[in-house]
């Protein structure tokens, strides 16, 4: 990890928690790099800081007792962990996808931030019933016992009039369903072979 000067205020990421972020919590942030492949934090660390990531993809992942990834999070433009603010120690591990430029709030000043600024507060509240609306859709398409089940539930919950737009790697995918990359491979070639979908390049699109 590289620290890197804290931009400007007008470099600040243009969403809602940064327009109602008081200017005290700002003036506590550091920016850092990571390389791809570099850790965040690590499985049993204690958590001490709020990550932001402001420039590439960073996720969270952690193991089924096979040895296969599951990513339970695709940090891009978003807050990391948010759960990690009320655990003793991380449950999962992080890993940069890309060069990642990320912003980091020490925990305890995030924490009294939500307490004592009502306008952050709502915004924060409003942010974390967006990820648990994605968590429980998530939740509910491992449980699936198909993976046919799992990719159509994942064009109906992620894509748009039945067409889902892949932004990573069909490897990374298929670790986000909980599958090997070689069963989601076949089973989209049987989607397909079925008339179920049809494959344009990066995009998947649901037939009637």
């Amino acid at each position: 990890m590289r620290d890197i000067k804290l931009h400007s205020a007008g470099e600040w990421p243009a969403r809602p928690a940064f327009e109602t972020m008081p200017d005290f919590l700002k003036d506590v942030a550091e920016w850092h790099r990571f390389a791809p492949g570099e850790h965040l934090f690590k499985l049993g660390e204690q958590p001490k800081l709020m990550f932001y990531i402001a420039e590439g993809e960073v996720r969270l992942r952690r193991y089924s007792p096979d040895g296969s990834e599951i990513i339970l999070q695709r940090a891009k433009l978003n807050f990391l962990a948010e759960a990690s603010m009320e655990s003793l120690t991380y449950h999962c591990d992080t890993v940069a996808i890309d060069p990642i430029r990320a912003i980091s709030f020490p925990l305890l000043v995030f924490r009294k931030t939500i307490e004592e600024c009502p306008a952050f507060r709502t915004q924060w509240i409003s942010h974390l019933m967006r990820e648990v609306r994605r968590s429980r859709a998530q939740c509910e398409r491992l449980t699936l016992k198909t993976a046919s089940a799992r990719v159509m539930h994942f064009i109906e919950s992620e894509g748009r009039d039945g067409r889902l737009e892949l932004t990573h790697s069909r490897k990374t995918w298929a670790a986000e369903l909980g599958l090997s990359h070689e069963a989601l491979y076949r089973t989209l070639a049987q989607l397909q072979r079925t008339g179920k979908i049809v494959l344009e390049g990066n995009t998947v699109v649901r037939l009637p």
